[in-house]
């Protein structure tokens, strides 16, 4: 994987979690980037997650749902336990993560944020997220990304 890595990879790497990593040709005009991963790569999209970074009640957090749903922000701030949550302008996510959008991952970001992951995830043998780059997923158990990112469980799509 020699110039390939990122972040997210070597953290999956460096604690010997199983994983597939996945490469597609991203294509610049694509309108999602998650529903662009699942077909280029010809999964279920409801398997394919997306990594959405939110200020909730002026601290930032990440939620993470499948391509196919929005990120019902109410229930992500319930999640947490606080009140009301706006998903971040995208600088900002990407200062925080050191990722740029359409290539943020849950893992390996520069801040560590709270993370939520859809309770849907659980549903699926495995799930793809963005492994830091546009054009390159991680295929890995959901309960390996709970327990790396001590991500919380909740009902958070919409």
């Amino acid at each position: 994987m020699a110039g390939r890595g990122t972040p997210a990879t070597a953290l999956l790497a460096a604690r010997g979690v199983e994983h597939q990593v996945h490469t597609y040709e991203h294509d610049p005009r694509a309108e999602s980037y998650g529903l662009e991963a699942a077909e280029a790569l010809g999964r279920a999209p409801e398997q394919v997650f997306k990594t959405l970074v939110a200020d909730v009640d002026g601290a930032l957090a990440v939620g993470v749902v499948p391509v196919t749903g929005q990120l019902d922000l109410k229930a992500l701030a319930a999640a947490l336990g606080r009140k009301k949550a706006k998903l971040a302008a995208a600088a900002e996510a990407e200062r925080a993560t050191g990722y740029v959008t359409g290539g943020i991952s849950p893992l390996g970001q520069r801040k560590r944020l709270p993370v939520v992951l859809d309770a849907s995830a659980l549903e699926h043998p495995t799930i793809l997220c963005s492994a830091g780059r546009r054009g390159l997923e991680i295929e890995l158990a959901a309960a390996e990304l709970v327990r790396l990112v001590d991500a919380r469980v909740a009902a958070i799509a919409g």
